[in-house]
């Protein structure tokens, strides 16, 4: 790891956003502390981006949240925690102005979901070195595989749609401090539609690089892509 130690010329932090309902996991259940080889799927998320040289780590959690303190997260004594927001942008927004007390403008942030710990550690690399190679954000996606048909009323197929040029966003998204959070406030404040950091840095006109990830970077979001993750550990191990 030394190496990319060396080439991190500003401190390198992460934030999760682990404040939501995930209501199409389950109404009662947080997908995040589901148990995956006897661990939550929040303790593998954080072990794989601990590879990295982080300076440290913010979990923004829910206020009924009573899991995430009493985890045994690698690289303890990196972790931060700070209150989550109604929404996933309101949670980074809420870690970045936590961060902004110690850390500089300059720093880089990777926003990672909570429920993706299947990312690699290939993966998050290229990103790095991508985003401080060409000094601008970069997010890790996947060109689009499958055909994609536009169905606008009832279940009839409207057109084919070319997808050619379309990639599928994943996380972790990657910027400098001081960038991401002018854009997601400009973003908030003009009510734009922010799913992601990188629809926040494209409003205000910043560029993002995208970097080919892996399709198993997979994001837990329904109880059968659970199954789904046990399988691709498993794999990766």
């Amino acid at each position: 790891m030394s190496h990319l130690s060396q080439q991190i010329p500003r401190k390198l932090w992460v934030i999760l956003p682990a404040a939501g309902s995930g209501s199409r996991f389950s109404k009662t259940e947080l997908k995040q502390y589901q148990t995956l080889q006897q661990r939550t799927v929040l303790e593998h998320t954080v072990a794989r981006l601990n590879q990295l040289p982080l300076t440290g780590y913010v979990l923004a959690i829910g206020t009924q949240d009573n899991i995430a303190k009493t985890l045994p997260f690698s690289d303890l004594e990196k972790a931060h925690f700070c209150l989550g927001g109604a929404e996933r942008v309101n949670s980074v927004l809420n870690a970045l102005n936590y961060l902004s007390a110690m850390a500089s403008e300059d720093d880089w942030i990777m926003v990672h979901d909570a429920a993706r710990p299947c990312v690699s550690l290939d993966c998050l690399q290229q990103l790095v070195n991508t985003a401080i190679a060409q000094d601008r954000a970069a997010i890790l996606a996947i060109p689009v595989r499958d055909t994609l048909k536009r169905v606008v009323t009832g279940s009839d197929i409207e057109e084919t749609v070319d997808r050619s040029m379309l990639w599928q966003a994943q996380t972790p998204q990657m910027a400098k401090l001081g960038t991401l959070k002018r854009a997601i406030e400009q973003a908030l404040q003009d009510g734009a539609n922010i799913t992601d950091e990188a629809s926040a840095l494209e409003h205000i006109g910043e560029q993002v690089s995208v970097v080919q990830g892996r399709s198993d970077n997979i994001k837990i979001t329904y109880p059968d892509d659970l199954e789904l993750a046990k399988l691709i550990l498993q794999a990766q191990a």
